[in-house]
C-alpha cells in the first residue's frame, strides 16, 4: 500500500466489519450526527446536567468501542503488538468516548424536550 486513500479505507474497515455492518454504523453516525446537530440550533443552548451525564457515559463508550473493535478482528489486549497498536487502541477509545457523549447528549434532549433552567 503506497498511497493512503479514502478508498484503500473504505476497503479495509468493508473488510474488518463486512460490507453491511459498516455501512450501517456510517448512517447510524451521520443520523446521530444530525440530530445532535438539529437538538443544538432547538435548544440555542447546553444544558449542563445532560453534558455531565453525557461526560460520565464516555468511559463506558470508550471500553465497548475497544471492545467492539477487538471481538470484530478476533484479537484481544494480548496482540499489541507495539506502540502504533497503542496508538490506535487509544484512538478508538477516544473515537467511542466522544461518540457516546453525542449519542447520550442527543438522546436525553431528544427524550425531553424543554430545556432545563
Amino acid at each position: 500500500m503506497e498511497q493512503l486513500t479514502f478508498e484503500t479505507m473504505f476497503a479495509v474497515f468493508e473488510e474488518i466489519f463486512g460490507r453491511g455492518l459498516f455501512w450501517l454504523m456510517v448512517v447510524a453516525a451521520v443520523v446521530v450526527t444530525l440530530a445532535y446537530l438539529y437538538v443544538l440550533i432547538r435548544d440555542r443552548e447546553l444544558s449542563m446536567r445532560k453534558f455531565l451525564w453525557a461526560q460520565l457515559s464516555m468511559p463506558f463508550g470508550a471500553v465497548l468501542a475497544v471492545v467492539f473493535v477487538q471481538a470484530m478482528t478476533h484479537s484481544g489486549l494480548r496482540d499489541i503488538g507495539g506502540p502504533i497498536d497503542v496508538i490506535v487502541l487509544l484512538g478508538i477509545a477516544a473515537m467511542g468516548a466522544v461518540g457516546s457523549a453525542i449519542l447520550v447528549y442527543t438522546a436525553q434532549s431528544l427524550v425531553r424536550k424543554t430545556p432545563e433552567q
